[in-house]
């Protein structure tokens, strides 16, 4: 029922459907049934929209519980459109007014795909300081990569419109943390040459399986040394891994560059640009 006409219309409905209610015809307007049915109808019209009303505000106060939650701010970075702006005085306004969705209406696939930059998102909170981490990715040739600086201008002033008052942000969009393996691989010899071909296929299952395993794992996702391990055992031709050494470093905010030095991983490791990058596979020896 969407309106008073519609319950009035519904209410001579079913007095129509009922036999012992025929004799019920008259149209006039002192008609005591008639004026009975519209008094009837015009209270049910305002429980209606009392209802209505009640739903909008409880639907806004859970908006505003939720608004700045881990969840809620990663779920806005990732609905993020560059090109387009919050404020009505300029371009166009895709959010919603009193809601976090965004009106797309005219718009292509091709066009929210091309808008929507940032393909992953995390949110976390420090634990020395009261502040609030984002980590963003995009994706530049089918792999994890930093946004460039115009667009992360626009992020960073998306982020300041939609953040909790008196709550600092860091935004990290790092190029990713950097991974150096040292691995030995017992190998099967009737199926992995010395260097770790296939002597069917002609791959290296290995390696293979070690980018597998990066693609597997989730944005700011942790990296576990004994999962990686369990993954390269099931390649084609592995026996035994003994991951001998697993080191990583980071871009340095200060510097904006990789320092010299490695850090050890010993077990697990989250990533401080929120993806790794493993730099090659020459530490890989293969052995029987």
């Amino acid at each position: 029922m969407k309106n008073f006409e519609d319950i009035l219309d519904r209410i001579h409905a079913a007095k129509n459907a009922r036999p012992e209610l025929s004799e019920l015809t008259s149209d006039s307007k002192v008609s005591v049934w008639g004026n009975i049915v519209w008094i009837v109808a015009y209270i049910v019209d305002i429980l209606r929209q009392m209802f209505d009303t009640h739903k909008t505000e409880v639907n806004e106060a859970i908006r505003l519980q939720k608004s700045h939650t881990a969840i809620n701010i990663r779920e806005r970075l990732l609905q993020f459109m560059y090109g387009y702006t919050l404020n009505e005085e300029f371009q166009k306004v895709y959010l919603i007014p009193g809601t976090d969705e965004f009106d797309t209406k005219g718009m292509t696939t091709e066009q929210l795909e091309q808008a929507k930059i940032i393909k992953y998102a995390a949110v976390t909170e420090s634990d020395d300081e009261k502040r609030v981490i984002c980590k963003i990715a995009t994706e530049n040739g089918g792999e994890l990569a930093p946004v460039n600086p115009d667009q992360f201008e626009a992020v960073a002033e998306y982020i300041s419109q939609i953040k909790a008052a008196g709550v600092p942000y860091t935004v990290i969009n790092f190029l990713p943390d950097m991974l150096r393996l040292e691995i030995r691989i017992f190998r099967d010899p009737m199926v992995l040459n010395a260097t770790g071909v296939h002597k069917v296929t002609g791959l290296k299952p290995v390696e293979a399986a070690l980018q597998e395993y990066m693609k597997e794992l989730p944005f700011n996702g942790e990296l576990i040394l004994q999962e990686m391990a369990n993954k390269i055992e099931k390649a084609d031709g592995v026996r035994i891994v003994h991951i001998q050494s697993a080191l990583t470093k980071w871009i340095d905010a200060d510097v904006g560059d990789y320092p010299e030095e490695w850090e050890q991983i010993n077990i697990r490791k989250i990533p401080v640009s929120g993806y790794f990058k493993i730099e090659d596979f020459n530490g890989i020896n293969y052995e029987i």
